[in-house]
């Protein structure tokens, strides 16, 4: 296994990385940009007010990705565990 493979395979898992958790991260960004919104219109600066509708958020994302989400990272970790033997030997 030489550096060529070794980086494209972290590249893989970093990619991976980005794709799996851009949903709930994506969410919660939209979301406490909402709030950060409705606090600054109203003057109300609650923490748990920016805390709850993110978590709630995330939940609800993950429910609904989380098949998808699971799938995904199981197909990438059969791919890599099927090509160890191609690139040790």
């Amino acid at each position: 296994m030489d550096a060529t493979q070794v980086f494209t395979v972290g590249q893989q898992g970093l990619y991976m990385l980005l794709l799996v958790s851009a949903p709930i991260l994506l969410s919660v960004l939209a979301i406490g940009l909402l709030v950060s919104i409705f606090q600054a219109a109203t003057q109300i600066h609650e923490a748990t007010l920016s805390f709850v509708p993110k978590v709630v958020g995330a939940v609800v994302v993950l429910a609904i990705a989380g098949p998808w989400m699971l799938t995904t990272l199981v197909e990438y970790l059969q791919r890599t565990l099927q090509a160890i033997p191609s690139a040790v030997g």
